[in-house]
């Protein structure tokens, strides 16, 4: 079963993503700021986590380079998935190392298919 960790700041969003992933063989936690993401990041090492850009306590680019730039936690896939879908703003998810970005708003669908093939889902 693979893990994922979804951090946004918003209630909804949070419910809308782990819905959509409901689908699939997912074990899904949640957080709604950057701190905590980055603490559970070293606890439990998800294969994917799924954050957002503006969050308390830390930005999802700066837990996004801190995971990328730790060689524990070096192999965490990270999807940006922000309202910010200006070039500066993939080029920032760029700089901090993201695998994967995707502007809000998004097809539940289109998100399903993007974890599935970051993962290697449909490989198996």
């Amino acid at each position: 079963m693979y893990k994922i960790l979804v951090a946004d700041d918003e209630s909804a969003l949070r419910l809308l993503v782990a819905g959509t992933l409901e689908i699939g063989n997912y074990e899904i936690q949640e957080t709604d700021n950057g701190l905590d993401a980055l603490d559970i990041a070293r606890k439990e090492k998800p294969d994917l986590i799924i954050l957002d850009v503006m969050m308390p306590g830390m930005t999802g680019y700066e837990v996004c380079k801190i995971i990328k730039t730790d060689s524990d936690l070096k192999d965490i896939k990270i999807l940006i998935l922000t309202a910010k879908g200006q070039y500066a703003d993939k080029k920032a998810a760029k700089e901090a190392l993201a695998d994967y970005y995707l502007s809000k708003p998004f097809s539940p669908m289109e998100l399903l298919y993007i974890v599935e093939n970051i993962l290697g889902v449909n490989e198996r």
